[in-house]
């Protein structure tokens, strides 16, 4: 089971890369977890000369998105000694990504995060937004 979960990731985590390069961005896939460094990476760097992301991507089919709360944690780590922004993409099936700051993220009792599939399309902030190909207001506006 895991295994397909796995592939699924990282398929969408290409998807994401292979928009975000489309939409003018440079983008780099970290290696998978655990593999270089001891500290936790982000899935995704992007970034376009002014904008800067550190990215962490989570995919699900229907079923609310839990991100755990070290993992936030690593990534608003790693994003602020980098000079980056971090965010977390979901992408739940059949819909677009969306974008959101961890600090708008949902906290269960047990200190993790989570992303329901109503709450990313009501508030998460959608691909085209996110890239600037909007006029409404970007995240940098924030």
């Amino acid at each position: 089971m895991a295994m397909s979960a796995n592939r699924k990731g990282d398929r969408r985590e290409r998807e994401l890369v292979n928009r975000l390069d489309e939409a003018g961005f440079a983008v780099m896939r970290a290696p998978a977890s655990g593999s270089a460094t001891e500290r936790e990476l982000p899935d995704v760097l992007a970034g376009d000369g002014e904008r800067f992301y550190a990215i962490e991507a989570k995919a699900s089919s229907g079923r609310p998105i839990y991100l755990a709360g070290e993992e936030v944690e690593a990534l608003i780590y790693f994003a602020q000694n980098f000079g980056a922004k971090s965010r977390i993409a979901v992408r739940f099936d059949r819909e677009d990504w969306y974008f959101f700051h961890p600090g708008d993220l949902h906290v269960t009792d047990g200190g993790n995060y989570r992303v329901k599939k109503e709450t990313a399309l009501s508030d998460g902030v959608d691909f085209d937004e996110f890239v600037g190909h909007s006029t409404r207001t970007t995240l940098d506006d924030l």
